[in-house]
């Protein structure tokens, strides 16, 4: 009988302790401020809350800040930064960042442009320092990142709460307007280059949001580049109602140059965009770079552009 006390003592302490590695165990994948899958598919795991986040584009900056976030770190801009944002130090152009001046931010999480700054992951993999590759083109994606940005900041009902508003915003203009399937064509243009932007761009974003067709759409890629090569030929056969003009660049410049290509070759007058002059340039803070939680304001400010009354 004590032989049998003996080893019924001894299994249950061996099944306790098992059990305490068990829970040590839970307890310490548990330990992790927070796990989020960013928009390349990979699952980032923060140890603690992240509070010296550096920010590569400076469209995160304000969706960050509405759930709480700061950063140490962003890019130079040759458009007006939120003030906010004015002390925090300079890591140079978004194109070309000084990656010296980057580490020396000693930042615990670094927010990467998806398509512009992958090349950076080498160096920050490298340094151990945690990242995540963002994309805010379109609006589910600012939407999603907004979340994102809510929960490394520790604030996701604010988070909910702002993705709810601009619904609501967007929900009420959409609404107001004629139910029209209006033709459009998305022009990107340089001084020098003429192409045409597809549904996953943000300009696209914004008429599939408004109910319309962009006539461009078929010519999306594998690749998934929202913007690609276009010719007055095809802009002719897909025959728009609406055109609309992104560009990059000093705005007079780009104005002139399409003003020349529409005096040079009398076939543009052929495309009832232009016919009915129903020819936009869009404003590059809202339709360049990422609107972000401004993205009702650009809904708007196409919206108003064709029914001007009904988007009031």
């Amino acid at each position: 009988m004590q032989k049998k006390f003996s080893l019924l003592t001894i299994l249950i302490f061996i099944l306790a302790t098992m059990a305490g590695c068990s829970n040590e165990t839970s307890n310490t994948n548990s330990q992790n401020f927070c796990v989020v899958t960013d928009d390349a598919g990979r699952t980032v795991e923060l140890a603690k809350k992240p509070e010296r986040i550096v920010a590569i584009s400076a469209s995160f900056l304000e969706p960050l800040n509405a759930v709480g976030g700061e950063v140490v770190g962003r890019p130079s801009s040759k458009n007006k930064l939120p003030d906010f944002a004015k002390d925090a130090a300079d890591i140079g152009p978004v194109y070309q960042i000084d990656t010296e001046k980057l580490l020396a931010c000693t930042p615990d999480l670094v927010l990467l442009n998806k398509g512009m700054n992958e090349r950076l992951s080498a160096l920050l993999d490298e340094n151990k320092i945690p990242f995540l590759i963002l994309d805010m083109k379109t609006y589910d994606n600012v939407k999603k990142n907004i979340e994102t940005f809510a929960t490394i900041t520790a604030q996701p009902e604010k988070g909910k709460q702002i993705v709810e508003a601009m619904d609501l915003e967007i929900k009420n203009i959409v609404n107001k307007l004629p139910k029209e399937k209006k033709r459009v064509a998305i022009l990107h243009s340089t001084a020098q280059d003429l192409s045409v932007q597809l549904d996953n761009s943000i300009a696209g974003n914004v008429v599939k949001i408004l109910g319309w067709e962009n006539v461009a759409q078929d010519l999306m890629t594998a690749d998934e580049n929202d913007t690609v090569p276009y010719s007055l030929e095809t802009l002719i056969e897909q025959n728009p109602e609406i055109i609309f003009i992104t560009s990059m660049g000093d705005i007079d410049e780009i104005k002139n140059a399409m003003d020349k290509r529409l005096a040079e070759n009398d076939a543009w007058q052929t495309i009832p965009a232009v016919k009915n002059n129903h020819f936009y340039y869009l404003p590059q803070d809202l339709f360049l770079l990422s609107p972000g939680i401004h993205y009702p304001d650009a809904v708007k400010f196409m919206a108003q552009l064709i029914y001007p009354e009904s988007a009031e």
